[in-house]
């Protein structure tokens, strides 16, 4: 490839990111490979600090590599769900990593984000300027300020690592341009792109007569989005099956004869929110948990609680909420091992269970989707396809629950966590040139 032509797309998402560049043949488009032959990576760092000498910095490892790190007890810190940040007060600020040392939250992404164009850079075997970067159309609901600010410190982000020439585009948006590749016919085509922190939709004319548009803002019929997806998801699957072992929920002791209270649920939240849960491991909450143990009705409880909290395992208990999730969707129970905070202890996830714990959330996006049609101006049965894509649409529940609202309109799935990395190379190579 010239170093000309060098471009690159990344879909930095919230829990899997995805990269594309020009193709060998210098027409199309191809996915690198980030980590070994896989084409998409959690978005995750593992922060290393075993064994560093006191001037040392803490030793950044990336997607696999950073979970199974984590997973194997090497002392550190894992960042998980980072885009969560942007649009929040936490993006200002550092987080410990472990051993005296800590990292600004910005950093956490401008790190990750160097590693990916490090991968599209070591692929194409050029260096990277250009790029297209993916955002929801909502990093925050209804808060105009906060979404251009967390943009903003995207793109600084981004600029710190060493990309000049810089453009975003809708994700959902970047998922209609992979699927209009396929397409023979004008279509009205509603994207359904729900990942691991928000659900867009996008309601967008495609066809083979409009492909090689660069403008195709008249196109976009409609936008919408909620800070809703599968961290959500994960967060309420955690507080219904796990959390209540350890307490959540519970009734504490009746003191001086007083009506029995539910224990503090602030924790409970805390430990079930990745961004947070490094929160929880401070000394003064450590202190303040310790003396609340009188307040506990079942004593178990509080032992449990103490026990992933000075053993650190809040991160533990969300990955497995997350597994549960994965296997309910796949149409089974789901047995969650918890023995390290218990031995024998374990509790099964069942399909009712889990969709009675995501069902608000889950119709808040179905709600999104008619939404997005009606900001169209445009009937449900004028829809032709619904196009879906990111790694929630594994959900069948959530898939047929939008699905009946759109009676008329073809059920269309993408690669749940590629397309939209397609996508936005789709919008490059078209930006860009080459």
């Amino acid at each position: 490839m010239a170093v000309a032509h060098a471009f690159c797309a990344i879909d930095f998402g919230t829990s899997n990111s995805g990269i594309a560049v020009p193709d060998a043949a210098g027409t199309g488009v191809a996915l690198v490979p980030v980590e070994g032959a896989h084409t998409t990576m959690p978005t995750a760092v593992f922060y290393a600090v075993e064994g560093l000498d006191a001037h040392e910095a803490p030793r950044a490892m990336y997607g696999r590599a950073a979970i199974a790190a984590y997973v194997e007890g090497i002392e550190g810190r894992l960042m998980r769900s980072m885009k969560s940040i942007l649009g929040s007060t936490l993006a200002e600020r550092s987080t410990e990593v472990g051993a005296g040392r800590s990292v600004r939250y910005l950093d956490v992404i401008a790190t990750y984000l160097r590693h990916l164009k490090a991968r599209a850079e070591a692929h194409a075997q050029a260096p990277m300027q250009r790029v297209v970067l993916g955002r929801p159309v909502f990093f925050v609901d209804d808060e105009p300020a906060r979404d251009a600010a967390a943009q903003a410190a995207l793109a600084d982000a981004a600029h710190s690592v060493g990309f000049s020439d810089l453009s975003f585009q809708y994700e959902p948006i970047a998922a209609a341009f992979d699927y209009e590749q396929r397409v023979e016919s004008e279509q009205r085509v509603l994207v359904c792109d729900i990942g691991g922190g928000t659900s867009d939709f996008s309601l967008v004319r495609v066809g083979p007569g409009r492909r090689g548009r660069l403008d195709r803002r008249d196109d976009i019929l409609a936008n919408h989005g909620v800070h809703i997806a599968g961290t959500d998801f994960d967060r309420h699957v955690e507080l219904r099956a796990i959390l209540p072992t350890c307490g959540f929920g519970s009734v504490g002791r009746s003191v001086q004869g007083s009506v029995p209270r539910e224990v503090p649920s602030g924790i409970y939240f805390d430990l079930a929110t990745w961004h947070l849960i490094n929160t929880c491991y401070t000394p003064q909450r450590l202190g303040e948990f310790r003396a609340m143990r009188r307040f506990y009705g079942d004593p178990r409880h509080h032992a449990r609680l103490m026990q992933v909290l000075t053993h650190r395992l809040g991160h533990g208990l969300a990955a497995a909420a997350e597994a549960a999730k994965i296997g309910v969707a796949e149409g089974q129970d789901a047995p969650i091992d918890l023995s390290l905070i218990e031995t024998g202890l374990q509790v099964v996830l069942h399909e009712r269970d889990a969709m009675a714990a995501i069902d608000a959330d889950l119709q808040r996006i179905v709600r999104g989707a008619r939404e997005a049609a009606a900001l169209a101006g445009v009937a449900a049965g004028d829809v032709d396809a619904l196009y879906f894509t990111g790694g929630s649409t594994g959900l069948r529940t959530l898939v047929q629950a939008i699905a009946q609202d759109f009676p008329q309109a073809r059920v269309v799935r993408g690669e749940r966590f590629a397309s939209v990395a397609t996508g936005l190379g789709v919008h490059a190579r078209r930006l860009f040139g080459g």
